[in-house]
């Protein structure tokens, strides 16, 4: 499930930008974070890693320019005008770009299209900086066909998915040969289906072999599949119908396998991978040498194997197994030379990073300490992001490869995340709080020292810093939260309370780094007269070990609705300036379900909700994810019931808004349809919004990230009077 975040938009490196404080008026506040001229974060990159580090590159001004890692000189190895087509006005528009391994050539990615949540399908030109030549890759094809080009690692072929089936060109010659026939609608070669793509995040969906000989690729079978219909009414005087193979809980998987082609075409090799294809994941798939490494999980997705796989007969062996008596998260393993690998597991209760030596696991990383993700490793030393001390930071740690103490490299509080280069020398290092805009520099590594700042940003707001601290509940639990004041608080009066929630496994909320638009939304409704405040329950990703975050097992939507509720409960009666009369709840995706929940559950508590792309019915949404957090319905029958909040919407007292976008591919407009069927059927007023073909994000189209929050400020001014009493 998709927890939706507001990012910055890549821009060029940059100076400090100053973004001043905006008119106090609520439309006014919301014009200038959501508006068409509203200033935006300006952020590094698109950047890559140049000579193992030696250098980088980046984007400015539509070319590719080289910067001397050490010293920052700056040189332009790729010129607009080397990037603009024969017999065109303009430069091609860099969306991205690989390089072969001796930088003879370069492909860049352009004019690209929405594949459901990202830009993947596109364009692509070849640059031959001896020649100068620039040549669009893969013949005569629709426009913004291509899907993943990317060079062979000798550098002689690209290869790239197009119709669903793989194919490769020469670089010399442009001679294309189709290496799969098969692809269809439903025979899906080199790319994924819906749901691997959402919930496992498999996009790129092929391998080009070492040796540049052979490609490995998914395939996915969706027929079978229950096609779920979008309904686009508003392009064409008819209703325009589009398919989506889309597995609900319970229901048939696309079949799914891995095979060998190669790239001078032919029969694919299949790897015998053991089970059913319908009822297993293949979660990873990389080449190790001569042979592939893949990584299955069963369908309740509580173990995974590593597989290792001879390419040419397709044999299998089960070299590693993890498992956990509820799910197990695949984080992709990486080898050495020798066989090894490191992997992370949650076998001892915590996160660790493990190495692997002929089947048998050593921890590297401290125990009781959750490694978050693996940042880099280098021939000695493995780099991790973590945060022992405070669950909602985010720091950088290393630990030798040989095992020993971790070194916090990182200094201060906030949330800090890491690009580091292959060599461990050096790395872009970006920093903020929820009260500092991000600012990213170029540090050397360990020392952690600042080399250069390559992008920074000040906001200027009136509202009191966000204050972080902790809610006792009951059972010992202490969850996470922080509170947005108003800007003129003052303590002896009593506040309105709004309540941001999320809640499930797919996220956090409480965590101490710039929020984007999302939190200059939350400081613009503080400083109308509302406290803003969000806590993490039990069940979501916190940094808390094992226990905590998988104690929500087979019952998501009961606990989070639970400890929310004490949460509110304690934090009322801990800030006498928080009016418990005046309570409002929303929440986005997960959190619409779980303002759903808190509406109906606990009405007492909540005088408004605004739940925003909910799935009211747990059994209307995918099968991996949410089959990895409660089981297959069949065997839990009652977690499915209790969980979902249409079951329990007699309970409805308060002020409730729904908003769904129509063309939501992820949570479907369906669910909210028979929610709103259900509270007709009980007599219960509630309010009501659909976006017209708006996807899960709710942002397309122009002024409809504007219109959806001046909607939800309306709402909650209308029916939860702001300021102090």
């Amino acid at each position: 499930m998709l927890l939706l975040r507001f990012l910055a938009v890549p821009l060029l490196i940059c100076t400090a930008a100053v973004m001043p404080a905006q008119e106090s008026g609520l439309p006014a506040r919301l014009a200038g974070i959501f508006g068409p001229g509203a200033p935006r974060m300006k952020s590094f990159g698109p950047a890559d890693w140049f000579e193992n580090g030696a250098a980088y590159t980046t984007l400015e001004a539509n070319e590719i320019v080289r910067y001397a890692t050490a010293s920052g000189a700056r040189e332009v190895l790729i010129s607009a005008k080397q990037l603009t087509p024969e017999g065109r006005p303009k430069p091609l528009t860099v969306a991205g770009y690989s390089w072969t391994a001796d930088q003879r050539r370069l492909l860049v990615f352009t004019n690209t299209r929405k594949v459901w949540r990202l830009h993947m399908r596109g364009d692509y030109w070849m640059l031959d900086r001896t020649s100068g030549k620039l040549r669009q890759v893969g013949g005569k094809g629709d426009e913004a066909s291509l899907l993943f080009a990317k060079f062979s690692p000798d550098g002689r072929s690209v290869a790239f998915v197009r119709g669903n089936n793989l194919y490769r060109e020469d670089v010399e010659t442009g001679r294309i040969r189709q290496l799969t026939t098969d692809g269809s609608a439903t025979l899906i070669n080199g790319t994924s289906d819906w749901a691997y793509e959402e919930e496992l995040g498999i996009r790129d969906g092929y391998r080009w072999s070492p040796d540049s000989q052979s490609i490995a690729y998914w395939q996915f079978d969706s027929s079978g599949v229950g096609v779920f219909n979008l309904i686009n009414n508003t392009e064409s005087t008819y209703p325009k119908l589009i398919p989506i193979a889309y597995p609900k809980v319970g229901t048939t998987n696309s079949a799914v396998r891995v095979g060998v082609v190669s790239g001078r075409g032919g029969k694919t090799k299949w790897m015998a991978v053991p089970g059913d294809p319908r009822e297993n994941y293949i979660a990873g798939l990389r080449w190790q040498g001569k042979r592939l490494v893949l990584q299955q999980l069963n369908r309740l997705q509580n173990r995974q194997d590593l597989l290792v796989a001879d390419a040419k007969t397709g044999q299998v062996k089960q070299v590693f197994r993890d498992e956990d008596e509820t799910w197990v998260d695949a984080h992709e393993p990486e080898f050495f030379a020798d066989g090894s690998f490191v992997l992370l597991s949650e076998r001892d209760g915590w996160r660790r990073a493990y190495r692997v030596v002929n089947g048998a696991a050593t921890a590297l990383t401290p125990a009781g300490v959750d490694v978050m993700r693996v940042a880099r490793i280098t021939k000695d030393q493995i780099y991790y992001v973590a945060s022992p001390e405070r669950a909602t930071e985010r720091h950088l740690y290393r630990v030798s490869l040989q095992g020993g103490a971790a070194e916090r490299l990182s200094a201060g509080g906030g949330t800090h995340s890491y690009d580091i280069a292959g060599s461990g020398e050096y790395a872009f290092h970006t920093y903020s709080t929820m009260n500092d805009a991000p600012t990213t520099e170029l540090v050397s590594l360990p020392d952690h020292r600042r080399v250069r700042v390559l992008a920074e940003n000040r906001v200027a707001t009136k509202s009191p810093p966000a204050e972080f601290f902790k809610i006792a509940i009951s059972g010992g639990v202490e969850m996470d939260a922080w509170m947005i004041k108003p800007a003129n608080f003052d303590a002896a009066l009593r506040y309105p309370v709004l309540v941001y929630v999320y809640g499930e496994p797919a996220g956090v909320t409480v965590t101490d780094s710039w929020q984007g638009a999302r939190g200059m939304y939350h400081r613009a409704i503080a400083d109308q007269g509302y406290i803003v405040v969000s806590m993490d329950n039990r069940g979501t990703p916190s940094p808390k070990g094992r226990a905590w975050r998988k104690v929500v097992y087979g019952s998501v939507g009961v606990l989070s609705a639970a400890e929310q509720a004490a949460g509110l409960k304690a934090l009322l009666a801990m800030r006498p300036y928080l009016d418990g009369e005046r309570v409002a709840i929303w929440g986005w995706s997960g959190g619409g379900s779980n303002t759903l929940n808190a509406m109906f559950r606990t009405p007492e508590l909540y005088k408004v909700g605004m739940s925003v792309a909910p799935v009211p019915d747990q059994q209307l949404y995918d099968t991996i994810y949410q089959e990895r957090y409660m089981g297959v319905p069949k065997d839990n029958a009652k977690g499915y019931r209790e969980g979902s909040p249409i079951n329990f919407a007699e309970g409805l007292q308060g002020k409730l808004l729904v908003v769904h976008g129509t063309g939501d591919d992820n949570c479907h407009y369906q669910g909210v349809e028979r929610l709103a069927n259900r509270l007709v059927e009980l007599g219960k007023p509630f309010d009501m919004m659909a976006y017209p073909n708006r996807s899960h994000s709710i942002n397309e189209g122009k002024g409809t990230s504007l219109h959806i929050h001046a909607l939800m400020g309306r709402y909650l001014m209308e029916h939860l009077p702001a300021g102090g009493r």
